[in-house]
């Protein structure tokens, strides 16, 4: 192995270290952008990325049973049962666990049992998955034996020995009482019948496992309000060649990383506008949520059963929460120049009154390029400048979606006045992407420039505050940004759902069959270029794969020189109907700002790479700590209430009291002026 790259089978997410290794800026030169700026309440734990849940949810000193439920737990306090989000990237749905958490806080079955899976094995446990009749489910190894774990439903049993049930110990039971009684098997009315006699109260003769459940509440209903007993009864009948193993295939390797330039300003809000991924793409359903304050199953599910739920302290309203992200840079501050991935042949300047940008050389032409990376999802996008166009000049405004691999034309101007382009289209279901103005003739100028966008998140993960003192604490960095190259396989991706597919990063194929990336022989290789605008600092990458045979595998490698030599970081092998795997390379070789990864693949029974997610974490090259301003406003029977902070350090905390219990409203983080 190359003596500079060390691996882990786990991600170690650049949060590791948050507050503790900040970069700093050159001597003289001003920090242009403030990373990983992160604000805590006392009242809701960190999920900002895997570590962080990590963090907050396990101890060394706990069992495995307890690390276990901690994994289950936290999937019940921040993501509900309802229609899914659909970025077309996961299996459709969103299958990322800490994306959940903090852009969504829903999903269904797959969803949740892809996350129980990856957070599973993050821990270091077994997982797997299973399809049953109608319905998805994880199961977790731990005491040498499978357990079932739905955090979709909400639920688990437990055995007359005490331990938590595997699936095989619901199906026997579940089976056991269906084969003493036929006529129910496979019937709904007539089990649906059963669980409403005497009151609600049948379903309790039926069987033991079941009916000692501590989840279902006095009808027989789970506490996601979706399915109740005469459900369960079916799911685990064993009709439809039911249970059968499946991978619901997840991404690793998303975190939180509100970054801040002067001029940018980040709202989150305990409220929707009556928006979600779904309807603004008019592709899915418009999940329940987005009905009313607060889902009626989930509401429901929360004041059943107060042991459950109730302490787990969910003081969000909702779940759909609505953002914004406003950007109107200080086009003739050098710190705006230094923030810009390209800014050729061009100057800052306040001669004609107001700050712009103009040409060095009006002879030639000058070049502006922007990164606009974001922790929520874009759900529509708007630009806004004012162009100054001289003598045959004009300006080509041009925006990439792939890293700035392919560049697709926004708008070409060439009459002086104010330009409103709409981005919506090119950014929706984005987390990043690059506009680039390309700029002619002498004169030719830009001002008043400000982009801004509607976004979605999820209300639990936000900081709120409760009735009596509210601890907040404040951090950032490290100075890091990150690249990120997330493509599947499946065509409707690009068709249906607009968003990229795998073939969007130029990957470089060699005996690979492209429809579903299957090797046509041995030796048969996908590898995709990534690039970093500062030195990078890790890899992080992985995907989900099918190796059928026991002689199927893929082989993951790296190069940091172009292609000349390839270090292999891991191996996965068969026999997996389907199997996700992550690693991180945590070192690599100084002043690198290019990398090529590799899959390669053995083929005996349908070997398939379907996801592959690459993170490269680079140092911001105008990165450091400026002091933030954090706003907080709410409500208190009626009446507005607004603390504002400033926070000088790049740690800090202080304290805001409610007298009431508070109606949480918005947070607004933005540099101090």
């Amino acid at each position: 192995m190359n003596a500079r790259l060390f691996v882990t089978m786990v991600i170690v997410p650049a949060l590791a270290t948050l507050g503790a290794c900040a970069l700093a800026q050159p001597a003289g030169e001003p920090v242009g952008i403030v990373s990983y700026v992160k604000i805590l309440s006392d009242r809701v734990p960190d999920v900002s990325s895997m570590e962080a849940w990590k963090r907050s949810f396990i101890a060394d000193s706990m069992s495995d049973q307890d690390k276990a439920l901690a994994v289950w737990k936290s999937n019940c306090m921040f993501v509900y049962q309802d229609i899914p989000p659909i970025e077309g990237l996961h299996e459709g749905c969103v299958h990322d666990a800490i994306k959940s958490f903090n852009v969504y806080g829903y999903g269904m079955c797959c969803c949740a049992s892809a996350r129980v899976e990856g957070m599973s094995r993050y821990l270091g446990f077994e997982a797997r998955a299973y399809g049953i009749n109608g319905h998805s489910i994880p199961e977790v190894k731990w005491d040498n034996s499978w357990h079932f774990l739905d955090a979709s439903l909400l639920n688990y049993f437990t055995r007359d020995d005490g331990k938590i049930a595997s699936v095989e110990d619901i199906c026997k039971s579940v089976q056991g009482w269906l084969k003493d009684n036929p006529s129910y098997k496979a019937n709904d009315a007539k089990l649906r019948e059963f669980n409403m006699a005497d009151g609600w109260t049948s379903w309790k003769k039926g069987p033991t496992l079941l009916a000692n459940s501590k989840f279902y509440d006095a009808s027989g209903f789970w506490p996601a309000k979706t399915h109740g007993w005469y459900s369960t009864m079916q799911e685990f009948d064993g009709t439809n060649n039911t249970p059968f193993t499946y991978e619901y295939g997840y991404s690793q390797g998303y975190q939180v990383n509100v970054q801040l330039r002067p001029g940018e300003r980040l709202t989150r809000n305990w409220f929707h506008r009556n928006q979600d991924v779904n309807t603004v793409a008019k592709d899915g359903g418009a999940p329940g949520a987005l009905a009313g304050d607060k889902e009626n199953f989930y509401k429901a599910a929360k004041t059943f059963n107060n042991q459950f739920f109730e302490k787990w302290q969910d003081t969000a309203p909702g779940r759909v929460g609505s953002a914004t992200l406003e950007y109107a840079p200080p086009l003739a501050d050098k710190a705006f120049a230094s923030t810009a991935l390209r800014f050729e042949n061009l100057r800052g300047t306040t001669d004609a009154g107001k700050p712009s940008v103009t040409l060095a050389d009006g002879s030639k032409q000058g070049i502006l390029e922007i990164r606009m990376p974001t922790s929520y999802v874009y759900l529509d996008g708007k630009l806004k400048l004012n162009a100054m166009v001289g003598d045959g000049g004009k300006i080509n405004i041009l925006l990439s979606d792939n890293n700035g691999l392919d560049w697709n034309s926004l708008a070409k101007v060439e009459q002086s006045g104010p330009q409103n382009i709409d981005l919506s289209k090119s950014v929706l279901r984005r987390y990043d992407y690059r506009l680039r103005l390309v700029m002619s003739g002498n004169g030719t100028a830009i001002s008043d420039m400000n982009i801004s966008h509607d976004m979605q998140c999820s209300q639990r993960a936000l900081p709120a505050l409760g009735a009596g003192e509210n601890t907040i604490s404040f951090s950032t960095g490290p100075d890091e940004g990150t690249i990120t190259v997330e493509g599947t396989v499946y065509p409707d991706n690009k068709t249906k759902h607009g968003n990229l597919v795998l073939s969007d990063f130029h990957p470089e194929l060699k005996d690979i069959d492209s429809t579903y990336n299957q090797p046509k022989t041995d030796g048969a290789s996908i590898t995709l270029p990534i690039a970093t605008p500062g030195d990078m600092t890790r890899l992080r990458f992985g995907g989900h794969m099918r190796l059928r045979d026991v002689r199927d595998q893929w082989e993951m490698s790296v190069s940091f020189d172009g292609g000349k030599t390839f270090t292999n970081v891991a191996k996965q092998t068969g026999p997996y109907q389907g199997i996700c795997k992550y690693v991180t390379v945590d070192q690599v070789p100084v002043g690198a700002r290019q990398a090529l990864v590799r899959f390669s693949g053995q083929q005996r029974n349908t070997c398939t790479l379907f996801l592959v997610r690459i993170d490269a974490d680079y140092k911001q090259p105008a990165g450091g700590f400026r002091p933030v301003k954090v706003a907080y406003a709410w409500e208190e029977g009626g009446i507005e209430k607004k603390d504002e902070h400033i926070a000088r350090g790049p740690q800090d905390s202080w304290k805001i009291k409610c007298d009431g219990k508070p109606e949480m409203k918005s947070i607004v983080v933005e540099l101090a002026q």
